[in-house]
């Protein structure tokens, strides 16, 4: 599950969010808020972009606009390419485990009517301490 911890998750929004297009670091931070809730730590994010182009999952250039400053556009690699498929079936891991617990959740509340089940069937409210269990 430590890849659903925001730092690490960050980096395969990242990598999607480059798979889809090539783009500056500003341009990702506004792209990002739909797929992780970093709160606009665009810090954050450009020290993770860093982070993923020292270990040569993206590459990044210098482009000069027409007009406005000089920025550096994020591209994915091959290999982000390849860890980017890893992480993604990571996530439908992560993600089988999850609807399993919250299915498993829903089927463990209190019925409709609010009360909840003894575990052998007997609704708590109405069974006599003891009525239907073997004594000790």
């Amino acid at each position: 599950m430590a890849v659903l911890e925001p730092r690490n998750f960050l980096q395969p929004c990242l990598l999607l969010l480059l798979r889809e297009q090539a783009d500056h670091g500003y341009e990702l931070v506004s792209r990002l808020g739909p797929l992780h809730d970093g709160e606009g730590d665009s810090g954050g994010v450009y020290r993770a972009l860093r982070g993923l182009e020292r270990r040569g999952l993206v590459r990044s250039q210098w482009s000069i606009p027409k007009a406005g400053p000089a920025r550096r556009t994020y591209r994915l690699t091959g290999e982000g390419e390849a860890f980017l498929d890893l992480q993604a079936a990571e996530l439908r891991q992560v993600d089988d485990a999850l609807h399993l617990f919250l299915d498993r959740y829903e089927r463990s509340t209190p019925g409709a009517d609010g009360v909840p089940d003894d575990g052998f069937g007997q609704d708590r409210t109405h069974a006599r301490p003891g009525a239907g269990h073997a004594a000790p």
